[in-house]
């Protein structure tokens, strides 16, 4: 799951839309022009690569490793962070829904609809093969994967990475929700609540078998239901009616809670600490601001950690799953947020702010190169370093290719669209 880095800017709200955020403190925010932002999103997606690299070049080392440090959780847990830090601060600076929208649908949609349409041309090409769709139709995997919400509904995610980008979805439609009933500011709240509810999950022993509403009700109603309610949800809380904001925010955010709570296929406490660590990103952001004590922002910090950790531990060991390598991972990837939220203020390499630019890219790339190689070439029966220093090297310029060709001027589109519906 990648994070995706922030929409540009976009003009000042209509006078409809609610302002929430003193311009003082707007001026001062500019998430999308943070160094230190930009490098965690930069560590997190190199993170991410290895891990799915390994399969393919460092197959014995990862067998070794994973136990002990579970490198994809540490990379997505990092996104999740700064993307709690930074969604809503999007939200929030430009106080309309409809914009906040539109940001978000040119920064993801073209990128995304890039790298699956290449997947698409290299399988028919032969050249790579599509993840098996499950005995689905590709009819209800296309609409799952159109909201982008395919692992909350029961379908296989075409590229492996984009799993988390069902809980970036759901993030979203959530803080929208918070957003239009005036309940934005409650984010200690929301981690601390969701962090519990984690907890208690855990503790009661409640096992909901994956996908349990798409199970039930059969995943093409489910993922026809859920494509319609996003749509109305999307439309309404982007209307210029209080009413329909409301009532759009609220059905989006209902969704979203439904689906990440009884239909994901991760376990049901580990989608609940998904949440409650992107609201503790945005605890801290909260607390930059002074919009909420450090003092709650550290009990919150210290209550999602102690959740998180003890449900991984009292969850225990599995075939895909061990305590260790999570809890390692997971208390890393908070220790990494905190040491460059505390060196923020220092000077970032350019490098490294360079590839938080490109992290996306990166982040939908990297899986339909790996798809080529392992059906073409096949995985490698000894560990190669230097291969896999040979594919980030093929890897990164290509993505600042498709960063300039694909990302930048989608993001130009979106500013355009948007000065055209003030």
């Amino acid at each position: 799951m990648e994070s995706p880095p922030p929409a540009p800017a976009s003009p000042a709200p209509p006078p409809s839309a609610p302002e929430t955020t003193p311009r003082s403190a707007v001026a001062s925010a500019g998430p999308s022009r943070l160094g230190w932002l930009d490098a965690l999103r930069g560590l997190a997606a190199l993170v991410v690569v290895f891990d799915h690299a390994s399969y393919t070049f460092m197959a014995d080392f990862r067998r070794e490793l994973m136990p002990q440090f579970n490198t994809s959780r540490y990379g997505i847990m990092v996104f999740f962070l700064v993307s709690g830090y930074i969604i809503p601060a999007s939200l929030e600076r430009r106080g309309c829904v409809r914009t906040f929208w539109t940001g978000r649908f040119f920064r993801m949609y073209p990128m995304w609809a890039a790298a699956v349409t290449a997947l698409l041309a290299v399988n028919l090409l032969g050249l790579a093969r599509l993840p098996d769709l499950g005995g689905h139709s590709a009819a209800t995997v296309a609409v799952a994967h159109v909201t982008m919400l395919q692992e909350l509904l029961g379908t296989p995610s075409l590229l492996l990475t984009l799993w988390t980008l069902s809980y970036e979805m759901a993030f979203y439609l959530l803080v929208v929700a918070l957003f239009t009933v005036n309940r934005h500011r409650q984010s200690a709240a929301l981690a601390v609540t969701s962090a519990v509810l984690a907890a208690v999950s855990v503790a009661a022993q409640t096992v909901l078998r994956p996908s349990a509403l798409s199970g039930t009700f059969g995943t093409g109603p489910s993922a026809a239901a859920a494509a319609i309610a996003m749509t109305v949800a999307v439309c309404c809380a982007s209307a210029g009616s209080p009413v329909l904001r409301r009532f759009g925010g609220v059905l989006g955010g209902l969704l979203a809670l439904v689906l990440v709570v009884l239909n994901g296929t991760v376990p049901t406490w580990e989608g609940l600490v998904i949440l409650a660590v992107m609201f503790l990103g945005t605890v801290v952001y909260r607390a930059e601001r002074q919009q909420i004590s450090r003092r709650l922002a550290a009990g919150a910090a210290v209550v999602v950690i102690a959740c998180a950790v003890g449900c991984a531990y009292r969850f225990g060991d599995g075939d895909h799953f061990t305590r260790r390598g999570w809890i390692a991972a997971f208390v890393l990837a908070v220790l990494t947020f905190g040491a460059a939220l505390a060196l923020r203020h220092r000077h970032i390499p350019r490098p490294l702010t360079a590839l938080g630019t490109i992290s996306y890219s990166v982040y939908l790339v990297h899986p339909v190169l790996l798809a080529v190689i392992d059906h073409t070439l096949g995985r490698q029966h000894r560990d190669s370093p230097a291969l896999l220093a040979a594919f980030f090297l093929v890897l990164l310029p290509l993505c600042a290719l498709t960063h300039r060709c694909i990302e930048a001027p989608s993001q130009a589109w979106g500013r355009r669209y948007a000065l055209t519906r003030r």
